[in-house]
Formats: structure tokens, sequence, C-alpha cells
């Protein structure tokens, strides 16, 4: 299950990407974190991008509601996301699965 937090009006959780996917997708729950794969290469903050312009089109919120936290240089990152619940996170993996 997706590990999300409620904080001050947004949604703290994890992500997993993968770069240089044939196409951008989520890609199912990877250890308590949403996958996602990415057709950015992770060179010159191209997937960093990639993954905030992918997730305010799917969740339908602008870019600058989601912020990386933490993890910027791994695969593995920490977001916050203002304007959605927990549950949207959440949903975001039954619905692409």
């Amino acid at each position: 299950m997706i590990e999300v937090h409620s904080r001050d009006g947004a949604a703290v959780f994890s992500v997993r990407v993968q770069p240089r996917a044939s196409k951008d997708e989520i890609a199912g729950e990877w250890e308590g974190a949403v996958k996602i794969r990415l057709r950015a290469p992770a060179v010159e903050n191209r997937a960093n991008e990639a993954l905030i312009e992918f997730l305010a089109r799917v969740l339908r919120i602008p870019k600058s509601a989601v912020r990386i936290q933490g993890g910027e240089r791994s695969r593995t990152k920490s977001l916050e996301v203002r304007g959605v619940t927990a549950e949207q996170v959440r949903s975001l993996v039954i619905q692409e699965a």
C-alpha cells in the first residue's frame, strides 16, 4: 500500500522513478512508493522536471503545487503535493493498474 501522509493541506509521499522508459506512466507500487516510468533521461534535471509535469497533469493541478522534498538525485524521491488528498494519491495506482 502507498504510504501517504497529510501535512498542512498537502499530501507527502514517495515515488520511485524509472527514467528513459518507453512512455510516461504510473507502473504500480514499489515498497510503499508510487512507481513512475518517465521517458526523460536522468540528466540535467530533466527527469525531475518531467516527474513534476506528469504528476501535475495526472492530478489536474498546477505544476507549482508539486515539490520534490528529497532525493532529487536519487530514483526514490519524497514529494509534497498541495491540493490533493491521500486518497487521490492512492487512487493513482488503482486507476493505472
